[in-house]
């Protein structure tokens, strides 16, 4: 019989929120009118050669892999180019590290709550989800010294910086001690970081795979280029580097060379970093607006995080209101966000809800939670 598999559901309310009129609030999308198309364009016209059209290494190509690794030494995390393995998006790089990893019946650990496509490859897996209590300062990590003492985790999985959905991020103090854990107990832990670069204030925090050696780094371009590039790596050590090797030939081959090609010759033509600061700089104003109308868009009572970079605000709802509820008063009004039930691994909580603030404009933010305001009557 074959195995049932449960929808994204955010992948489903996109579907709902295709209409032009309906200000979504739903996926974390990158703005697509801060795409550098002429960039882009002027780099796939270099890039389509008959070479990139042939087939290539499953490691990728090895140009990008040696840009990227610059751009991650130049955010503080020594890395080698022939410790990257490019992939056809970060998800592919975690559904090759499940892969990789996991048995039926492994247990693994999770910030709770979570992104929910994570859940959903370990689910399929066959693997126990167990979820590890945390707080406005990420997970909590004396909580899991007693998950990991308890039910022994093989991998422990988390977005550490501008955490989907919470938008929080772990303190280096507690990516210390999480590190210093993983190395006493020989857990693998998977730091997956497509929003790291996009911080609109505060310091640089450093990247959890610099503090361990059992940290396995995803990264993407799919929020600081192009998401339809399908373009991520995967950095980790060389001895299981080689069975991800082996795991990405049996899924694809390899991702797309024409794709790679387009992303190595972009790096060389153009400043990424400076893109990123514009980005910064769009997105910063962005989330201010949503923050700055939460309090006359949700009732009172309820609360919300106030991220320093990445996509998202979660709002916690009071007196038992009902997230899933609110959302088809809000589609009549042709606004949409995301029920955060989905997002936990175990009980869920029906009173959260994630907004997204980067896709649309400061004029259509507020417009958007002007009518979300108008959902809760």
């Amino acid at each position: 019989m074959p195995r049932t598999v449960s929808s994204s559901p955010v992948r489903d309310l996109l579907a709902l929120t295709a209409r032009p009129e309906v200000i979504s609030f739903a996926g974390g999308l990158p703005a697509p009118d801060l795409f550098d198309l002429d960039g882009m364009r002027a780099a796939f016209d270099r890039a389509l050669t008959r070479r990139a059209l042939q087939y290539a290494s499953s490691e990728g190509d090895p140009d990008l892999r040696a840009r990227v690794a610059e751009r991650m030494i130049a955010r503080g995390l020594p890395t080698p180019g022939e410790d990257l393995l490019v992939t056809t998006g970060s998800q592919q790089a975690l559904t090759l590290v499940v892969t990789a990893l996991l048995e039926p019946g492994a247990v693994v650990a999770v910030e709770e709550p979570t992104y929910l496509a994570a859940l959903q490859a370990f689910r399929l897996a066959g693997a126990r989800v167990v979820p590890v209590a945390g707080d406005e300062h990420g997970v909590d990590p004396a909580a899991l010294a007693e998950v990991v003492e308890r039910d022994r985790p093989t991998l422990l999985y988390l977005v550490p910086t501008f955490a989907n959905p919470t938008g929080r991020t772990l303190t280096p103090e507690r990516r210390a001690a999480i590190a210093a854990l993983a190395d006493r107990h020989g857990l693998w832990v998977v730091e997956d970081d497509p929003y790291g670069e996009l911080r609109y204030r505060g310091e640089h925090v450093p990247a959890l795979a610099s503090m361990s050696g059992r940290v396995l780094h995803l990264g993407s371009f799919s929020k600081i280029g192009a998401p339809r590039l399908r373009l991520g790596w995967l950095r980790a050590p060389a001895e299981l580097l080689r069975t991800l090797v082996v795991v990405k030939q049996a899924a694809d081959l390899h991702t797309s060379t024409v794709d790679q090609a387009a992303a190595a010759a972009y790096l060389a033509a153009n400043d990424l970093s400076a893109h990123v600061r514009a980005l910064c700089a769009a997105y910063g104003e962005r989330r201010d607006a949503m923050i700055a109308a939460l309090p006359g868009t949700v009732p009172d009572g309820s609360r919300w995080t106030d991220p320093d970079g990445g996509t998202f605000v979660w709002v916690t709802l009071p007196g038992g209101v009902d997230a899933a509820d609110v959302l088809a008063a809000a589609l009549a009004r042709d606004v949409a966000f995301v029920p955060g039930a989905s997002f936990f691994a175990t009980t869920p909580d029906p009173a959260t809800m994630r907004l997204s603030f980067t896709t649309n404009t400061v004029e259509r933010i507020a417009e958007g939670m002007r009518r979300l305001a108008g959902a809760w009557q």
